[in-house]
């Protein structure tokens, strides 16, 4: 019979049943490394992207707060959101919209408490730009909250439902 390859330890029948629950064939050196902990692990965020990525990001965002206005506009002023449309299209956007600022606000708000600093104003600003339309669109938010309770007693529901005041 072939001597065992180098670097791995075979254990008998008898010793895999009485001895301490380790594979019979793993190679030494990888019982004796551990992977860093968690801790150790930096994740990069926004700011340590490409400008490509955030120019996309700063895009995307002032996009999704311009949807997000205009959204709190239409529930300001018809006391509902944006209709469905075609194949739910104009929902979606505008669900994805709110998503999309409720996240990057976040993430700046946990960037600010972190590091003391906001967002990097990105290529062209538009990182910085996004950041500042998210915030309008969160405060304007909260502010058409109040007025919809005051002015119309109520809350719609994100999904319109059938026979209801907004469907």
């Amino acid at each position: 019979s072939l001597p065992p390859p180098s670097g791995l330890h075979l254990r008998s029948s008898h010793q895999a049943l009485h001895s301490s629950p380790r594979t019979s064939l793993l190679p030494l050196s990888h019982t004796k490394t551990r992977p860093p902990p968690l801790s150790s692990l930096k994740m990069g965020g926004i700011e340590d992207m490409g400008d490509g990525a955030q120019q996309a990001i700063g895009i995307g965002g002032v996009l999704a707060g311009l949807v997000m206005l205009f959204s709190e506009y239409t529930l300001k002023t018809t006391g509902c959101g944006l209709p469905a449309g075609p194949g739910g299209a104009y929902g979606a956007i505008e669900g994805i919209s709110y998503l999309y600022v409720v996240g990057l606000v976040a993430y700046s708000l946990y960037v600010k408490v972190t590091t003391g600093k906001g967002l990097p104003s990105g290529p062209s600003g538009l990182l910085g730009a996004a950041e500042g339309v998210g915030y309008l669109a969160c405060l304007a938010g909260v502010v058409v909250l109040g007025f919809q309770l005051v002015d119309y007693g109520y809350v719609p529901n994100a999904v319109p439902v059938e026979g209801g005041k907004c469907s």
